[in-house]
């Protein structure tokens, strides 16, 4: 099956990946789009677990404050670059990562931080389990490790923090 250009544009815009990755998932699957992508995924949640033990030392802190002033967060999100924290993929994230956190509360990164005896329901109080609020399809989790696949490199969120007025 011949894939055109169409096909290879459409598909990258869906995942992001490159040229070439695009063209041979969809020779991989005779031009079908949704095999392709979930091929795609695949990869790149092997190149995020490939780059899950390098070292995070550059990055940035990104700040949201809601309208109306009376909610805000700070998420301090690293990665192995000064180089990609300055691209707009990563500040993208970071940007998103501090709405989720201002929108949803979490209490924890991961479900590893949260003590034996705490009463609490994992999906909710941890940030990285958290249905994403601009696809409550995916977890915040997922939406890392595509970033991850997209820049390259390892990204860890290192630590945030949330304000309320009042509370």
């Amino acid at each position: 099956m011949e894939i055109s250009i169409e096909m290879i544009r459409e598909l990258r815009g869906q995942c992001g990946a490159g040229i070439m990755e695009c063209r041979n998932a969809l020779l991989e699957v005779d031009g079908d789009m949704e095999k392709a992508l979930q091929i795609l995924k695949e990869k790149g949640l092997l190149k995020a677990e490939k780059k899950a033990k390098r070292a995070t030392a550059q990055g940035l802190i990104e700040a949201y404050i809601h309208t109306g002033g009376r909610i805000g967060a700070m998420v301090e999100v690293n990665c192995e670059t000064d180089f990609v924290a300055r691209t707009d993929e990563f500040k993208e994230l970071a940007h998103n990562l501090a709405m989720q956190v201002a929108a949803l509360a979490p209490q924890f990164i991961t479900k590893e931080e949260i003590p034996k005896r705490a009463d609490v329901e994992p999906q909710a109080a941890c940030l990285l389990l958290q249905p994403y609020i601009r696809d409550p399809g995916k977890i915040v989790r997922d939406v890392i490790v595509e970033t991850i696949a997209k820049v390259g490199e390892n990204i860890k969120v290192r630590r945030f923090a949330r304000f309320e007025l009042g509370s």
